[in-house]
């Protein structure tokens, strides 16, 4: 396997910049440029040479053993000085010994999958922290990164595994007298663990949200202040403000962080029935984004909800254009009246839409899941029949065995490796 090297710290000027070899020839590359290496993981002071003599940079170098390293493999670890000229003269210098070559996008957590370091649940968990930009999404990565769902996944399959044995044991001995009856044990282990899956399963959606971020949209009729509600909110002009009705046509999006949670704010086009042909796309498409957001904040006048928007009760209704603040469910985005109220109230509904999300974050985990249930339900219908369909009972654990095996990335992952890694920059 040749040895890889990139920067892995990020790209422009900085103090210090690191270069990252990993592979069979990373200390013999690290001695050919610096000398002799410390201690594994004793950060030792050397100038950094172009291999033959000229003196690059100075600089600490850090070697990391294989096996207990990233990767897996020896890694070496060059903090240079942060000039762009200083590390593309040391990377090109690292790519002269024999057998280094640049690292392709994400090659060293792909190494560190491959070599038993990570699980592929942890991969994904790196990348959601790499990736991660409020609080809730840098605690829920940090949770998957620390092999979490690996370690659950590990112990269903265990509990699945115990009850495969009680169940072939039963099969093997079938022509003598088994002394006792092995069918509750199994019974428990399997609705135990369908229990469990389930749950993790049924969080999924929200953890999805965390990571890519919930909707909120702002609706209602033309000219109540929406636009300005947005703009208080987003703290800029995000959006253009009139007296003139229906000057809001297309969608308008806003993220901002929300008690940690990534929100996405929606300025609508209001909601009227219109002859001009292009407000009245807005009005459609208004309803129909408004209808797939997560919270719907509808401002009036009156406190009715216009027609075609679909409540929950999550959502809520707010007074419009209370400049005052003293109506009860008031406010005002050209005054800050009632705003914070507003903010209290999206905070809540999101930790209380997220407290049942566990530790499965992504599509790929629900289905490996909910592929585990169905197995375990099939499992208890043979069970249910008897004896002489343990065989088939047992193979349906088998399969569900299989699904917590694909869940952590030991079988069945081939076809995604490639789409997770083209998503990691050079030297992650």
């Amino acid at each position: 396997m040749d040895t890889i090297v990139a920067l892995a710290s990020g790209h422009g000027k900085a103090g210090i910049s690191v270069i990252r070899l990993s592979g069979p020839q990373a200390c013999n590359c690290a001695r050919a440029l610096a000398g002799k290496l410390g201690a594994p993981r004793v950060s030792v002071l050397r100038q950094i040479t172009d291999g033959q003599g000229a003196v690059l940079d100075s600089g600490l170098v850090t070697w990391f053993s294989a096996p207990k390293s990233f990767t897996g493999e020896d890694i070496v670890e060059l903090a240079c000085h942060g000039s762009l000229a200083v590390v593309s003269a040391v990377l090109a210098a690292c790519c002269r010994q024999p057998s280094v070559r640049m690292a392709e996008p994400g090659e060293f957590t792909r190494r560190a999958l491959e070599n038993g370091r990570l699980d592929m649940t942890q991969v994904e968990g790196l990348a959601d922290l790499i990736d991660a930009e409020t609080e809730a999404q840098r605690r829920q990565a940090l949770r998957v990164l620390s092999g979490e769902l690996g370690q659950r996944a590990a112990q269903w399959r265990l509990d699945l595994v115990r009850a495969c044995a009680l169940l072939e044991a039963t099969i093997d001995f079938a022509d003598e007298e088994v002394p006792v009856d092995v069918t509750p044990e199994v019974c428990d282990l399997v609705t135990g663990t369908r229990a469990a899956l389930v749950f993790e399963a049924g969080g999924v959606l929200m953890a999805e949200r965390v990571r890519a971020g919930f909707e909120v949209a702002i609706v209602g009729k033309p000219n109540v202040g929406k636009s300005t509600l947005l703009n208080a909110l987003a703290g800029r002009e995000a959006a253009l403000t009139s007296d003139v009705a229906g000057t809001t046509r297309d969608i308008i999006e806003v993220r901002m962080d929300l008690a940690g949670f990534a929100v996405t704010l929606l300025d609508t086009a209001g909601l009227r029935n219109t002859a001009d042909h292009i407000e009245e796309l807005g009005v459609e498409r208004a309803i129909a984004r408004a209808n797939a957001a997560d919270i719907r904040a509808v401002l009036s006048l009156d406190g009715a909800v216009p027609v075609g928007i679909e409540m929950t009760p999550d959502d809520i209704v707010l007074l419009a254009k209370c400049d005052d603040g003293l109506k009860k469910g008031g406010i005002s985005g050209r005054t800050g009246a009632g705003i914070d109220r507003f903010i209290d109230h999206l905070k809540a509904v999101l930790k209380e839409k997220t407290s049942t999300s566990g530790v499965a974050t992504r599509e790929r985990h629900k289905q490996a899941l909910q592929e585990a249930v169905v197995a375990m339900d099939q499992a208890l219908l043979f069970l249910e029949i008897g004896p002489d369909v343990y065989e088939l009972a047992a193979e349906e654990l088998h399969r569900a065995c299989r699904a917590m095996d694909g869940l952590i990335g030991r079988i069945g992952i081939e076809s995604i490796l490639d789409e997770i890694f083209s998503s990691f920059c050079l030297g992650k």
